[in-house]
């Protein structure tokens, strides 16, 4: 399978538009710039949209699940037959993220890349399978090339489907016991640190729990940073499916012009390494919250990002952005049907 398109160039902002929604806010029954940031979302937006008033009724959400080898580790609380449990969860409405997108009218689908457990026959469910899981990271890279291609490709797809359906923000989350540690490992080797500043609790370790959990990343980086020059192989061999399928949605969304709302550390992972291998990635994402885990701080910092909430979730599954979302509809709301100072016979501020 070719990888030939993930070097395909990305869409640019329209910066017409962005200048027109510019010169609107000016205009706004409001002294300028007391909407604060958002203010420069409706802008952003417009610019992404390439519309003066742009507007998110049509939200796309894709849960990636799958599972990670480097469990067998003893690195999560959790046992990995909860990946499926939670793929029926999703489907069925009754978790986080079903709630989130049914009571703000996105639509949300989910994608199963592989799981220890077979969830059973789940008709809502895509089924994307490559493996059971990813092989232990500790021992050996976790994916090979043609898994990593077609994890790549089950991101692609999914914004494939999202523009099909007339999506105009596109939203990933992810779902798979040990993508802490993953996406801590893949973390560390693109920014160079050390897993003692990036490792965390995941779905609740303690203090002695997240100090092993910082050991293994740390074997893990001694077996593979060497070869890690290149963030694709950096993501081959430590990143898990759900991750590489969220890199692969990043750069698909960027190259069709489709805004992508940030989730939390996992997925904040998977955005870094997506504009390590296509740097234009970074002007479509918008960033929903800062979670509780200690990397994901380090990992926005990188990505010069100013993400919108920090309530200290640590749930995953797209949860974050999805609160986050009512706050873009109401800059666009704002930007789009605010009366301006002639419209409503209101003076202007003065020089």
């Amino acid at each position: 399978m070719s990888r030939d398109w993930l070097h395909q160039p990305c869409a640019a902002p329209d910066a017409a538009a962005a200048a027109r929604a510019t010169a609107r806010q000016a205009t706004l029954t409001k002294p300028p710039g007391s909407l604060g940031r958002l203010e420069d979302i409706a802008v952003q937006l417009a610019a992404l949209q390439g519309r003066d008033r742009p507007t998110l009724e049509r939200v796309q959400v894709c849960v990636f699940a799958g599972d990670h080898g480097v469990v067998a580790q003893g690195v999560s609380a959790f046992a990995q037959a909860v990946t499926a449990q939670m793929l029926r969860n999703f489907v069925s409405g009754g978790a986080a993220v079903s709630v989130l997108a049914r009571q703000l009218g996105a639509r949300l689908e989910v994608v199963n890349l592989g799981t220890a457990v077979d969830p059973g026959l789940l008709p809502a469910l895509i089924d994307a399978r490559i493996a059971p899981m990813t092989a232990d990271f500790t021992t050996a890279p976790a994916m090979t090339l043609a898994q990593l291609d077609a994890a790549l490709a089950a991101g692609r797809d999914a914004v494939q489907r999202a523009l099909a359906a007339g999506a105009r923000l596109f939203i990933g989350g992810e779902m798979g016991i040990g993508n802490t540690t993953t996406a801590a490992a893949l973390a560390c080797v693109l920014l160079g640190e050390a897993p003692q500043r990036l490792a965390g609790p995941g779905t609740g370790l303690n203090a002695a729990g997240v100090r092993h959990k910082a050991a293994v990343v740390a074997r893990a980086l001694a077996l593979h940073a060497a070869h890690c020059a290149d963030p694709l192989e950096a993501l081959r061999r430590l990143g898990g499916f759900e991750i590489a399928a969220l890199t692969g949605a990043a750069i698909a969304s960027a190259q069709a012009g489709l805004p992508l709302l940030v989730d939390g550390f996992i997925v904040s992972a998977a955005m870094l390494a997506a504009c390590r291998i296509q740097p234009a990635v970074r002007d479509w994402l918008l960033f929903g919250h800062r979670s509780a885990e200690p990397g994901h701080e380090r990992v926005l910092r990188a990505l010069d990002a100013a993400p919108l909430l920090a309530l200290d979730l640590r749930l995953g599954e797209a949860s974050g952005a999805l609160a986050a979302l009512p706050l873009l509809r109401l800059a666009c709301a704002l930007h789009g049907e605010m009366a301006t100072f002639s419209q409503a016979g209101v003076a202007g501020s003065g020089p």
